[in-house]
């Protein structure tokens, strides 16, 4: 598993961790039973504290991405495709709606927003 910190993003380095492990489950790179590093492992490999990791583990069982067994470790959990796709829908819909909000601020037209999402749709 390869995760990569940017000490210069705003995003807070837990939901890095958390974003990027939710993006190899959703992408299938990481499948159902997979053994995740442990908090302290994953601490070490990043240099980063294991209360950051312990957090990012935290957020991805509540979200049903992973789940632990004390004493073993951490595992990615069964995915229902139906639920994934949904996640995916409403992520979509909260982007397009940032979009259109922006797009409106600078006064631009619906039918240049079509062109520019068939632009970057066909790249």
């Amino acid at each position: 598993m390869h995760i990569l910190i940017s000490n210069s993003s705003k995003e807070p380095i837990y939901n890095q961790i958390k974003d990027q492990i939710k993006k190899m489950v959703l992408s299938g790179e990481l499948k159902e039973g997979d053994v995740l590093p442990s908090m302290r492992q994953l601490a070490k490999d990043l240099h980063i504290s294991v209360i950051t990791t312990k957090r990012a583990y935290e957020e991805l069982e509540k979200e049903g991405y992973i789940y632990s067994i004390i004493g073993k470790g951490s595992f990615i959990a069964e995915q229902n495709m139906e639920m994934i796709k949904e996640k995916k829908l409403t992520a979509i819909e909260e982007k397009l709606t940032e979009v259109i909000a922006n797009s409106k601020e600078i006064g631009l037209s619906l039918k240049e927003l079509k062109e520019w999402m068939t632009i970057l749709y066909e790249e």
